[in-house]
């Protein structure tokens, strides 16, 4: 049986989630974040899932690009529509994080990935996945959201200029790993964290105070901020809303955005 992230693959292991019923596949695809953009923009409903093989225009943070070997990584873009303002959408990214986390643990527990704020995963300080989160939305609400998650699965090895600072999860573990078996743990572990979200009393702090445990980096590190070389210290934690909070020379600041350089 080929490792594809087909729907009639993935659909009968996810049922009782959001995400059994609207799975799109495809074998070559710009980003599967446009196309889930567009498609939320035209009425596509709650957990709609895009996947691809390959994408020719992967898309990182910024003008960053998402390298996408084909059929070695799982290139995964979602729509969800929460009722919350534009400014807790934060809470979700870092959810999908603690999601990512889960879903490799689930499958090997030897693993221990690290969550860097806001939205990249890492083994042994080098990426193994990237979270790109695109909003459309009102002063007081969020119309849509899509989540995009890039992960790096069967890779053996990566582009120069990505050699010193990308993983994958076949590096790390000396094996290959079932990309369809991955991709279910990842969506089901992304239900689970979404409805705790949305539903416990309890759902923002949870989420906060887990992606800082799962996290080396998130209280006590060095860091700089790339966009803004004025605004380096050592970070203390995440505010009540999931910012990152940073003690420098003059106080304790409050990273909104930006990408963070670890020292």
């Amino acid at each position: 049986m080929p490792d594809m992230l087909l729907p009639d693959m993935l659909a009968p292991q996810l049922q009782g989630t959001i995400f059994g019923k609207h799975i799109h596949h495809y074998y070559k695809i710009g980003s599967t974040n446009t196309a889930a953009m567009e498609a939320a923009s035209a009425g596509a409903p709650e957990g709609s899932v895009f996947l691809a093989e390959q994408q020719t225009a992967g898309r990182g943070r910024g003008t960053n690009h998402w390298h996408s070997e084909p059929a070695l990584g799982i290139y995964c873009s979602v729509v969800l529509r929460p009722a919350v303002p534009p400014s807790d959408v934060l809470v979700v990214t870092l959810a999908a994080g603690l999601a990512v986390h889960a879903a490799i643990q689930e499958i090997d527990s030897r693993i221990a990935p690290d969550l860097k704020w806001p939205n990249d995963v890492l083994i042994g300080n080098k990426k193994v996945c990237g979270i790109l989160t695109e909003m459309n939305a009102e002063i007081t609400r969020v119309r849509y959201i899509v989540m995009g998650i890039g992960i790096n699965v069967n890779q053996s090895a990566f582009p120069t200029d990505l050699h010193d600072i990308a993983t994958s999860l076949r590096l790390v573990s000396g094996t290959e790993w079932s990309r369809l078996e991955l991709c279910t743990s990842l969506l089901k572990s992304l239900d689970r964290e979404y409805r705790s979200l949305l539903e416990s009393p309890d759902g923002v702090n949870s989420i906060l105070r887990r992606f800082q445990e799962r996290s080396s980096s998130a209280k006590g590190r060095q860091i700089e901020v790339e966009e803004d070389a004025s605004l380096q210290g050592v970070t203390d934690g995440l505010d009540e809303r999931g910012f990152l909070k940073v003690r420098t020379a003059q106080g304790v600041r409050t990273v909104l955005s930006g990408t963070v350089k670890l020292k």
